[in-house]
């Protein structure tokens, strides 16, 4: 996996993008019914269904300041999910009360909660939406995912 390349937040005509990579698990199950997850961390237990890839090159911590503040101003938020040809994308809404600030975790939620995990809420999507020919493929440890976050 190429890692810390094309990570950088980048303007277009007032479009903010933050791209992560990470890669897929045998245990991903991608089945929670109000959260999506990705992390940094390199292990996945059958109990994260909400988690779709692991070893994640950023957690929410390493986003920029510009694009957290675009966040917490509630702009609307594109994620986008690539896995080889098949793409899969799910919107959400950034919120004022965003804490933005955890060192290995960013959660998608449909709900409004809010913790220092959450990216973004009010998602049209949660893990068990997500296209079940890219969650398969997820379930390979060779897979690699690119998640683009979109200010839109």
């Amino acid at each position: 996996m190429r890692r810390g390349v094309g990570n950088t937040t980048s303007s277009r005509r007032n479009k903010l993008v933050e791209v992560i990579r990470c890669r897929g698990h045998e245990n991903v199950r991608a089945t929670h019914r109000s959260t999506l997850e990705f992390t940094k961390e390199d292990y996945l237990t059958p109990r994260g269904d909400c988690i779709i890839c692991i070893g994640a090159d950023r957690g929410i911590n390493d986003l920029s300041e510009e694009f957290k503040a675009a966040l917490r101003e509630g702009r609307k938020l594109l994620i986008r999910i690539r896995v080889e040809e098949l793409v899969d994308e799910v919107v959400a809404w950034g919120s004022p009360g965003l804490i933005l600030d955890h060192p290995y975790s960013i959660v998608v939620r449909k709900s409004d909660y809010i913790d220092a995990r959450t990216l973004a809420i009010r998602a049209n999507k949660a893990a068990r939406d997500i296209d079940r020919k890219l969650v398969a493929r997820l379930k390979d440890p060779r897979t690699e995912a690119v998640i683009e976050l979109i200010i839109i």
